[in-house]
């Protein structure tokens, strides 16, 4: 799996559960009959967003990590392959 694929899988699974969290949110409300006013109401979605977003930064970071050491990795490789070939026609 390479690490767009990863960036994407994380993504979906953090769009999924915040639209579980806000699902279920709106089930509590409407199953009471009561409305609750959003002044008193502790803002639990607004947390789990930025707990998400937090998360995400964090994704991004180590993606960004792993596709620069991937490209230092394969860059090193080419390097000595090249040193090989012309060494190897030297002698």
């Amino acid at each position: 799996m390479t690490s767009g694929e990863m960036m994407q899988a994380a993504t979906l699974l953090l769009a999924a559960q915040l639209v579980l969290v806000c699902g279920v949110s709106a089930d509590v409300d409407r199953g009471t009959g009561t409305v609750i006013p959003a002044e008193s109401r502790p803002c639990v979605d607004c947390h789990a967003f930025e707990f998400m977003q937090r998360a995400l930064q964090d994704l991004k970071k180590t993606a960004f990590n792993l596709d620069a050491r991937t490209e230092t990795l394969v860059l090193r490789a080419e390097r000595r392959a090249l040193c090989d070939c012309g060494s190897s026609l030297l002698h």
